[in-house]
């Protein structure tokens, strides 16, 4: 059992999450003031006063579409390329076929006959499966 001496401190191990974070709040405050200054610009242009309560809905409004396109195109990108992963799409992975030749390459160079190191395979299988209740 891990010990509280083995972990990680927390910014350590959530270092990712925390600046993750801080990113977004930053982002997000950053539009907040953007937005805020440009309602308040916009009102002073029409000649009205700016108002708090209509400036909500059009700021969580605007967030919303943000997060909205955003979500989607990460959700894409991530199902998108575990689908054409799965598929087997020549850009996601190397064919078994290749993946064999490097293997077997790697064999010869360490003076191993492939056929006889799958025979060997084979045969160990076999002695488990026999040894198996």
């Amino acid at each position: 059992m891990a010990t509280r001496r083995d972990r990680p401190r927390f910014f350590t191990a959530y270092s990712f999450g925390i600046v993750t974070g801080a990113l977004f709040l930053l982002s997000w405050v950053g539009q907040l003031v953007f937005q805020l200054i440009d309602e308040r610009n916009e009102a002073a242009a029409h000649g009205t006063a700016f108002a708090l309560v209509e400036f909500w809905p059009s700021f969580l409004s605007s967030t919303l579409e943000n997060w909205q396109s955003e979500f989607l195109q990460l959700v894409w990108q991530a199902a998108g390329l575990a689908l054409f992963f799965f598929w087997g799409s020549s850009q996601s992975k190397e064919g078994d076929e290749r993946v064999e030749a490097k293997i077997d390459r790697l064999l010869v160079l360490q003076g191993v006959d492939p056929d006889e190191f799958a025979y060997r395979e084979e045969r160990a299988a076999e002695r488990e499966e026999g040894q198996s209740p």
